[in-house]
This record gives C-alpha cells, sequence and structure tokens, in this order.
C-alpha cells in the first residue's frame, strides 16, 4: 500500500508538469519573437595610392605555309625580345608567355577560301617594377620588330596595406555616423550585432590602356610615362543594438 501511495504521488506530480508545460506552450503559439531594436550605420573609407608597377604585352605573329618554318622565325623575334628584357632586369616571374598556332586563310571571290598559312601567335606579358623602364621596355618592339604592344596600364603590386588603411576609415567613419545619430534621435547604441564590409567600384588601375609613341617605333627618343594613382576603397556595414 505504501508503494501504491508513492506511485500515485509521482504520478500526480507527473501530470500537473505535463499539464503546466502544455499551458506555456500555448501561450506562445502563434506570438512572434521578441524584435531586437537595432540600427544599420553605414562607413566609407578612401586611400590614393601611388601605383608602382606597369603591365604591358609584346608580341610578333607570322604565317607561313611550312609550320615549322613559322615557328622558326616566331622564335627568332622573341627570343631577342626575351634576352634584352632580361638584360634590363626583368626577372623570370613577371614574364607570362602566351603562344598559339591557327590555320590562315584568305577568301576570294573567284576561289573561295584558301588556306594562305600557319598563323604563329607568341606574346610576352611583361610586369615592369621599375618605372623609369617603361619607355625602354616598349621600344623592344621596334628594335625587334615585333608587330604587336598591348596597351600601357598601372597598378599597385600589393594594395593589401592601403584596404587596411581604407577599413579602419571606414569604421571611424561608421563610429562618428552613429554617435552622431544617437546625439540627434535620442538613443543608446549598444553592442555591435553585426558587420559587413565589400571593397568599393572605384578599386582599380588608373592611366591604363593608352599607345605611346616610343623611340624605336616612330619617336625620337624615349618619352617619360607617367604611372599615376589608383584609389582603393571599402565599405562597411555595422549593425548596432538600440538599448
Amino acid at each position: 500500500m505504501t508503494v501504491v501511495g508513492i506511485l500515485l504521488v509521482y504520478g500526480v506530480f507527473y501530470v500537473g508538469t505535463l499539464i503546466r508545460n502544455n499551458m506555456k506552450e500555448y501561450d506562445f503559439i502563434g506570438k512572434a519573437d521578441r524584435a531586437e531594436r537595432t540600427v544599420i550605420i553605414n562607413g566609407f573609407g578612401k586611400v590614393t595610392g601611388k601605383n608602382d608597377i606597369a603591365v604591358t604585352t609584346i608580341g610578333f605573329s607570322n604565317t607561313d605555309k611550312d609550320v615549322a618554318k613559322a615557328q622558326a622565325d616566331n622564335k627568332k623575334v622573341m627570343d631577342q625580345v626575351y634576352l634584352d628584357l632580361k638584360a634590363m632586369g626583368i626577372e623570370e616571374k613577371d614574364l607570362q608567355s602566351s603562344y598559339t598556332i591557327s590555320p590562315d586563310y584568305n577568301y576570294t571571290e573567284q576561289r573561295g577560301q584558301e588556306l594562305r598559312g600557319y598563323r604563329v601567335s607568341n606574346s610576352l606579358t611583361v610586369k615592369i617594377r621599375d618605372l623609369s623602364k617603361v619607355s625602354n621596355v616598349l621600344a623592344l618592339a621596334g628594335k625587334h620588330g615585333a608587330t604587336e604592344v598591348g596597351g600601357l596600364s598601372f597598378t599597385i603590386d600589393d594594395p593589401e596595406n592601403l584596404k587596411t588603411e581604407a577599413r579602419e576609415k571606414a569604421l571611424v567613419d561608421a563610429k562618428t555616423k552613429a554617435e552622431r545619430l544617437g546625439q540627434k534621435l535620442g538613443l543608446r547604441l549598444g553592442g555591435i550585432i553585426s558587420y559587413s564590409e565589400y571593397e568599393g567600384p572605384d578599386y582599380g588601375p588608373y592611366a591604363a590602356n593608352k599607345m605611346y609613341d616610343v623611340g624605336g617605333m616612330g619617336g625620337s627618343a624615349p618619352i617619360a610615362v607617367p604611372g599615376g594613382s589608383m584609389d582603393v576603397t571599402m565599405n562597411v556595414s555595422v549593425v548596432y543594438e538600440v538599448l
């Protein structure tokens, strides 16, 4: 009888607990969680850095019915360009080659499409770290007969330090805006709920894709080519809790 009594007491408490929990769950059915009061503040930072490298492309294309001869003639020109670049101090890591062979056709109304030969295209993308050598590098096309010189562009080799500085400016901008907003609206801001960032659209090289008349290609002497500058921008978005 004692055991039965104890079991009945436990049963009563168990059923009572279930009823209480079900009643609490019922109170929250259909009700949304309490919304956090937040405010989003955007910040912007910009840093201007001086371009420290130039990038250009020097190439040569030729056609011959004999593929081997076309390759040999092309190699003769590009080997001279390559050796001169090395003599200027351009490192191997700053040279990237592109090489293609494709059929070259000629079309006439009388004979239609005819194979002229095989076109060999060879080019070197050159990264110039010493900007005083830009004109001399471009002049190699006229010196050795390379027929193709790509547009010249300037950029910053390692912009990470500028990104960090732009980010710090953007965070200061966001904090200043948050403090002013709190004063104007009488808000007391708490901790940061979330944070995001993205680089601005202005990030990119300046003074690019221009053609220059340099010594050996029609000019009387090499000219000074300005490197220009580049803007690195950062946008941040900070979500503050409103107390």
